[in-house]
């Protein structure tokens, strides 16, 4: 079951402009090295396994630890159209069993089996990895969702560096980097929210 503790703060706060939404990916750095010289990702990206993007870079930093976890030390600021963010949004089915997406579990499991995409609500996390009281999303893509997902990419760039001036900032009680992204709530369709269990 979904831990109801933060609902009232579930929406999905982004980086966007008029032209498209940014989320985050960490990888080892040969990917994103690739993926920058391409403009979007080849060699070494993995077509046929599920990977997850995150709109939140305060999470993105989280789970990789300032991107210094092993094999996540390179991150990569993606922009999506709105569209194609959108279209990943609605064939999302939530990780765990939430009610007020799915009547019954087994009405869950079933919509799960049949999507190629996967919606993920966590405690979010601001530029010092301190747990905030509003949830952040990450999505699961996979199969046909992955293509699709690759080649609707409008935009590729490293904030790997950021990444690690926001952990010395941290760590010697400097301001946080001016670079840092400003995301404010990103609004979807009606149709939208009801598939991923946001609260009006």
């Amino acid at each position: 079951m979904i831990d109801e503790a933060l609902d009232q703060s579930r929406s999905i706060l982004a980086d966007y402009d008029e032209d498209g939404i940014f989320v985050y990916q960490a990888f080892k750095p040969n990917i994103v090295e690739e993926a920058l010289r391409q403009g979007t990702f080849g060699k070494g990206f993995n077509l046929d396994r599920m990977t997850w993007i995150k709109p939140s870079f305060g999470w993105m930093l989280y789970r990789s630890d300032y991107a210094t976890a092993r094999l996540q030390e390179g991150i990569v600021k993606i922009k999506l159209s709105h569209e194609a963010f959108l279209a990943i949004l609605r064939q999302a089915v939530p990780t765990a069993f939430d009610k007020r997406v799915h009547s019954t579990e087994a009405e869950w499991q079933t919509a799960l089996r049949n999507t190629d995409v996967r919606v993920q609500w966590d405690p979010d996390r601001d530029w010092q990895l301190r747990r905030l009281s509003r949830r952040a999303i990450q999505l699961g893509l996979q199969g046909a969702v992955v293509r699709q997902y690759v080649s609707s990419i409008i935009g590729l760039e490293s904030v790997s560096a950021l990444a690690h001036a926001c952990r010395r900032a941290s760590e010697t009680g400097a301001d946080r980097p001016s670079a840092y992204p400003m995301e404010r709530e990103y609004d979807v369709p009606v149709e939208v929210r009801r598939v991923m269990g946001m609260t009006e």
